[in-house]
């Protein structure tokens, strides 16, 4: 098991920048579940994980600010997806690496970094990403800030898929069919009443 004093610094980025059209214009970070906004069981999750947290917000940003982490918005306009996140992140941050995570993903394993910096060492890539046993799983990833160059061009060059640019790089996938529940997200207020909570502390993971 790799520990954070072994291994370069990583920020961890929560992707809360989108639109959520799906959740009828909430922002998902905020929506509650178990008594508490979603971005507040991601926290909870990556903060033992990483040397440092970044939120990634196009509105709302002065209540994400209240968690006492660093808000970025997306430097291009019109939320041009988590692409756009990344590269806003990667554009404040001084750590060797990010980790990117969705802001409606409560139930991320307390190894998520540790695997995915595992996978990265091993290949040693640029880019690693979790993968459920079925497929990749794409903001999920660990990611070298040095390719920030190379997504800003992508994104100036008008692509917005993250698989394509993906493809660029050396990238590995990181195993994580034995915990298929980390990519369990909320994208609709019916699937968060459906989301049961387990003893009322939180989310059934």
């Amino acid at each position: 098991m790799t520990d954070q004093t072994s291994r370069p610094s990583i920020t961890a980025v929560i992707l809360a920048g989108g639109k959520a059209r799906r959740m009828g214009g909430q922002d998902k970070g905020l929506v509650e579940l178990a008594g508490q906004p979603l971005i507040e069981h991601v926290i909870a999750r990556i903060k033992p994980q990483a040397n440092q947290i970044l939120i990634n917000a196009n509105r709302n940003t002065e209540q994400y600010a209240r968690y006492g982490y660093p808000v970025v918005s997306d430097s291009l306009s019109d939320f041009q997806g988590p692409l756009a996140g990344f590269l806003a992140a990667m554009q404040q941050v001084g750590s060797e690496f990010i980790v990117t995570i969705p802001c409606d993903g409560p139930c991320l394993p307390d190894d998520l970094i540790n695997r995915l910096y595992s996978a990265q060492q091993a290949a040693q890539a640029e880019i690693a990403v979790a993968h459920d046993g079925n497929r990749m799983q794409p903001v999920y990833a660990l990611i070298s800030t040095h390719l920030q160059q190379s997504l800003n061009d992508f994104l100036a060059s008008g692509e917005r898929k993250i698989d394509w640019w993906y493809a660029r790089h050396n990238t590995v996938t990181a195993d994580f069919s034995d915990a298929p529940e980390t990519f369990l997200n909320i994208n609709t207020l019916e699937e968060r009443d459906r989301f049961k909570t387990r003893d009322q502390r939180g989310p059934a993971c």
